[in-house]
């Protein structure tokens, strides 16, 4: 009979201290340290606002007042658009997401660390 690799010979002992939870090294009642990293926090003052003007009646999000990178906003921007579940795009310093988004922007904002997120648009 050819040895299987999985299988493992265990004594009568080894096999009841598995069961036994005084042989256990690990102690359920001490609380688990949590890791927790300290969120970035940016004081950049955001607007979120939604335009039609100028795009052919067409509703959009748009954010301003960002003060990131090329690629950090670029990086913001696709996350924001998977948020929302719609398209968009970076122009300039700001970013566009088609549709009235507003809420689900300023949530994701302030989830990301920006502490001043307005609605700037009615």
């Amino acid at each position: 009979m050819a040895k299987d690799k999985f299988s493992k010979q265990m004594s009568w002992d080894d096999l009841q201290a598995l069961g036994n939870p005084e042989a256990s090294d690990i102690n359920i009642d001490e609380p688990k340290e949590e890791k927790t990293v300290a969120g970035k926090t940016y004081d950049d003052k955001v607007r979120v606002y939604i335009e039609k003007k100028g795009r052919s009646g067409k509703t959009v999000t748009l954010v301003k007042g960002l003060s990131l990178a090329a690629p950090q906003l670029d990086a913001l921007c696709k996350e924001l658009k998977a948020k929302c579940g719609g398209g968009g795009k970076r122009e300039g310093r700001d970013i566009m997401i088609q549709g009235d988004q507003r809420k689900k922007v300023i949530e994701a904002m302030i989830k990301k660390g920006y502490r001043d997120v307005k609605n700037a648009g009615a």
